[in-house]
C-alpha cells in the first residue's frame, strides 16, 4: 500500500462562517469581559452575571455553536445575542485521516489585518487511555528553525483566543467528545473517558510570542465550570523564550515542554536560532524555577533526532549533564522528513543506543512513535495548505520560465 492509498480524505463543506461577519464572537472572553460586552448591547447590569453562567455552560459544557440551542434562555435575548455576536466554530477546508487514526483539520479563519482568510492546521492523537490535540497558537511562525517544516512559512498573525479555543471546541464536537454528539463511525479514540483528554500546544507558531491570547484560551480550557481540562494535562511547548517561561509558571500554571535539540549553543544556534537572543544558561535558569517542579510535575524535553548532527553518544552524555537537577522527562523524535528538507533520520539502532543511555542515567526517555506521517501531520510537518498550494504555483512558474528560456 502506498502512502497515497492510506490516507483517507474527507472534506466537509460547513455553512458560511459567521465568524467572517464583523460581529465579535463570545469564545474566548472571560466572563468579566464578556458580563461587560453583554451590558453594553443592553443586558441589564443586575442580570449580567446570571446570562454569562447560562452562557458559559452551554459555550463549554453542552458544546453549543448556535444561540437558537440556548433553551433556558429567552427568546429576546437569543435575538440580541444574533444580532451582535457569534459563537459560529471556524471553516473546516478539509479534514484528513491517516491509517494511525491521526486526524488532522485545515481551519480557515477571518484575515483580521492579514489581507485575506488565514488557513492553520490541527492535529488529533489518538492513544490507548488518551487522545491528544495539538493546537496551533499562530499562523506561521517567526522562528525559522532549520529543521522544521512549519518554519519555512513566514509568520503572517497571531491567533485570537477565540481561534486558539476554537480549535479544541471544533475537534470535541468532530470527535463526539460533547453530550449529544456522536463519534464518526470507525473512528479511533480512547474507549473511555474524553475523547480529547489532553492538549498540546505543538501545533503551528511559538506559543510564548503570542501570550496573552494563548493564556486567555488555556485558562478558559482549564476552568473547572466548562471544558473542565486538569492543568497536568495541558502542556505548553516552547523553542526558549526565557521571559514568558517565567510568566507561564506563574499566570497560566500548565506543564512545560521545551524543543531543546541540541546540548552546545553553536548546534542550537543553527538548529532553534532562539537560541542566539536566549542561550541554553538561560534557558535552564528559566527551567530549574518553573513552580512546582517535582517527578510528578516533570519539564518535558523535545529532542529530535537528526542523523549524524546530534545523535551520538557525546551528546547523549552532554544532554544528561545539561538536565542535571531538573525533574525531566526527554521525548526523543525520529526526524521527521519534509519536501526539501536536508537532514534525514537518525538510525533507529543509533535511536535505541541514545534512549538507553539516558535511561541509565535516570531519566524516562520514550521515543515517540511517529503518528500521521502521510497526512503530513507529525512533528515540525504542519503548513497551512494555502502555503503548500503557494509554493507548488511559484515552483511551477519558475519552471515554466526555464524552460520557455530553453526553448529561446
Amino acid at each position: 500500500m502506498t502512502a497515497t492509498e492510506a490516507i483517507a480524505i474527507e472534506t466537509r463543506p460547513t455553512p458560511p462562517n459567521l465568524a467572517f461577519e464583523n460581529r465579535p464572537s463570545l469564545i474566548g472572553l472571560s466572563r468579566e469581559d464578556m458580563a461587560k460586552v453583554l451590558v453594553e448591547k443592553g443586558v441589564p447590569e443586575r442580570q449580567a452575571k446570571m446570562r454569562v453562567q447560562q452562557i458559559w455552560h452551554w459555550l463549554y459544557v453542552r458544546g453549543i455553536s448556535d444561540f437558537d440551542d440556548m433553551l433556558n434562555v429567552s427568546k429576546d435575548l437569543r435575538a440580541l445575542l444574533k444580532a451582535h455576536f457569534t459563537i459560529a466554530r471556524p471553516e473546516v477546508v478539509e479534514e484528513q485521516i491517516s491509517n494511525d487514526g491521526t486526524r488532522k483539520w485545515l481551519l480557515r479563519f477571518p484575515p483580521r489585518g492579514a489581507g485575506r482568510p488565514v488557513e492553520v492546521e490541527t492535529v488529533y492523537i489518538p492513544e490507548e487511555g488518551r487522545g491528544t490535540l495539538c493546537i496551533s497558537s499562530q499562523v506561521g511562525c517567526s522562528l525559522t528553525c532549520d529543521f522544521c517544516h512549519t518554519g519555512t512559512q513566514r509568520l503572517v498573525r497571531n491567533l485570537t483566543a477565540e481561534e486558539i479555543l476554537s480549535q479544541l471546541l471544533l475537534a470535541r464536537d468532530r470527535l463526539g467528545d460533547f453530550p449529544d454528539k456522536e463519534t464518526p463511525q470507525g473512528a479511533i479514540v480512547p474507549l473511555d473517558g474524553r475523547k480529547v483528554s489532553n492538549i498540546v500546544m505543538m501545533g503551528m507558531g511559538e506559543p510564548l510570542y503570542n501570550f496573552d491570547n494563548v493564556k486567555a484560551a488555556l485558562l478558559i480550557a482549564t476552568d473547572g465550570d466548562g471544558l473542565s481540562l486538569s492543568r497536568r494535562r495541558v502542556t505548553l511547548s516552547t523553542s526558549g523564550v526565557v521571559p514568558e517561561i517565567y510568566r507561564t509558571g506563574s499566570e497560566i500554571g500548565v506543564m512545560l515542554a521545551i524543543s531543546l535539540h541540541a546540548v552546545r549553543d553553536d548546534l542550537r544556534d543553527e538548529l532553534v536560532p532562539i537560541n542566539k537572543k536566549y542561550p541554553l544558561k538561560e534557558l535552564m535558569e528559566a527551567c530549574k524555577a518553573y513552580p512546582g517542579l517535582s517527578n510528578a510535575r516533570r519539564i518535558t524535553f523535545e529532542y529530535v533526532m537528526l542523523k549524524g548532527v546530534n545523535d551520538s553518544l557525546a551528546d547523549a552524555r552532554d544532554l544528561v549533564k545539561l538536565l542535571k537537577g531538573v525533574p525531566a522527562k526527554i521525548n526523543l523524535i525520529p526526524f521527521n522528513p519534509w519536501p526539501g528538507s536536508k537532514y534525514e533520520c537518525s538510525d533507529w539502532e543509533t535511536i535505541e543506543a541514545f534512549s538507553d543511555f539516558i535511561n541509565q542515567a535516570g531519566y524516562a526517555s520514550p521515543i515517540r512513535t511517529p503518528r500521521g506521517r502521510d497526512i503530513l501531520a507529525a512533528c515540525g510537518q504542519l503548513k497551512s495548505e494555502s502555503e503548500r498550494m503557494r509554493k507548488t504555483e511559484r515552483l511551477a512558474f519558475e519552471a515554466m520560465m526555464i524552460a520557455n528560456h530553453g526553448e529561446d
